[in-house]
């Protein structure tokens, strides 16, 4: 119903002086949305471009208007205040401001007042229906077509709401493709997929892989991630799974590194959501870090379709 009163100019959206670009996705959590969020903004910022994230930080405590969590060179605020993808993307992406509140207008009003009109990437936008958007990406898998709005299924909105985007990603390969096409018709549909970047310590320095690591993580779907990290390492010493978001206490890191070494392991491993939301201890183990970004297909197309969004409207 909010949907059609846009459409018809029933209610009244919002808009800041860059252009917004929104992601999003149907279904609740596991999209690879975030990943797509960090893909969008460093091709922004690489070509060229004044780029600020707005995200609601969810599982934050903040409760005020607006909170700057990177000025583009520094990270100023935890996980526990900002909410953990928001600190993620901001030690990611130096050069790119990174800001949160529920409102998100409001929050682009604020990062406009002190850093300039740039082009805003809405993290996790695509139903924050009350901020105009100039271009919207929606990530979405095979299985949300058969899927239904909570509390029947996993959906936020049924899956004919991606019609409303300007460009859908999709995962599970060209199968997947080739099925929402069909479900959607002439809509500009986009392969979505995963590519390793590596293991990383905590300060973002490349590290070996380990050959027997200790595997944890609170995510949406871990069986991804489980399954990345088996293909890079010849054997695990065990895993632990924890709810998405998963707040970890330093007596919790301590009894999985107790776990750990128990079974012979030679690192802890996890995802670079988990590792912002990790205690800085001194561990009987290294911590290493399996970062993985998104990579859309085809990319000339999707790169062409983000950089004439940000030249659409002036931004100075």
């Amino acid at each position: 119903m909010r949907r059609a009163a846009c459409d018809r100019g029933l209610l009244r959206q919002a808009r800041l002086a860059g252009p917004v670009i929104g992601v999003g996705n149907l279904s609740v959590g596991g999209s690879g949305k975030t990943p797509v969020v960090a893909l969008i903004a460093a091709m922004l910022r690489d070509a060229g471009h004044s780029v600020a994230i707005l995200s609601r930080g969810y599982r934050g405590t903040f409760k005020g208007e607006a909170l700057i969590v990177s000025d583009g060179a520094r990270v100023s605020a935890d996980a526990a205040l900002a909410g953990d993808e928001p600190v993620m993307l901001a030690r990611d992406l130096p050069g790119v401001v990174v800001a949160v509140g529920r409102c998100r207008d409001c929050v682009g009003r604020a990062v406009e007042r002190r850093f300039g009109p740039r082009v805003h990437v809405l993290d996790d936008g695509f139903q924050h229906l009350r901020l105009a958007r100039d271009l919207d990406v929606v990530c979405v898998a095979p299985e949300d077509l058969d899927d239904w709005p909570l509390p029947a299924g996993r959906l936020r909105e049924f899956a004919s709401a991606a019609r409303h985007a300007q460009a859908v990603l999709v995962s599970g390969g060209e199968a997947g493709v080739s099925a929402v096409r069909r479900r959607l018709g002439e809509t500009r549909v986009f392969n979505l997929g995963r590519q390793m970047q590596g293991f990383f310590d905590r300060e973002g320095r490349p590290q070996s892989p380990p050959s027997r690591p200790f595997v944890f993580c609170g995510i949406a779907r871990p069986d991804r991630f489980l399954s990345d990290v088996a293909e890079q390492v010849p054997q695990c010493a065990g895993q632990s799974l924890f709810r998405d978001h998963h707040s970890f206490g330093e007596q919790e890191i301590a009894s999985l590194v107790r776990n750990a070494v128990a079974r012979g392991a030679d690192a802890l491993v996890t995802t670079a959501k988990d590792a912002v939301r990790i205690p800085a201890l001194a561990l009987d183990l290294p911590l290493v870090v399996l970062k993985i970004s998104a990579v859309v297909e085809p990319a000339a197309e999707f790169r062409r379709l983000v950089l004439d969004t940000a030249q659409r409207r002036p931004t100075s």
